[in-house]
């Protein structure tokens, strides 16, 4: 299988290209390889969306202030941590 045909075929390493993309600069052939694969595709470009989207939202929600208030309410908190002991306890 040559070079062109792994990334074709491999949704892992484009969506990892995709998170990386958000968060640092891809070399010039990473930026190839994706825009190859993307281009074929349709489910690692709807990651893609819902990714910038997600992190979008998680950016604004850390630096605006409105957010910066959000804490969980201590019987969910409470609900969380058993229901983590419950799946613990399981195995």
């Amino acid at each position: 299988m040559g070079p062109l045909k792994k990334i074709q075929y491999n949704c892992r390493k484009a969506t990892f290209l995709i998170e990386k993309k958000q968060l640092a600069s891809l070399t010039l052939r990473e930026k190839l390889e994706l825009r190859i694969h993307l281009a074929g595709c349709s489910i690692c470009r709807t990651f893609e969306k819902q990714s910038i989207l997600i992190n979008r939202m998680v950016k604004d929600m850390f630096t605006n202030s409105q957010h910066q208030q959000f804490t969980l309410d201590d019987d969910y908190k409470k609900q969380l941590q058993d229901k983590i002991d419950q799946q613990l306890n399981k195995n």
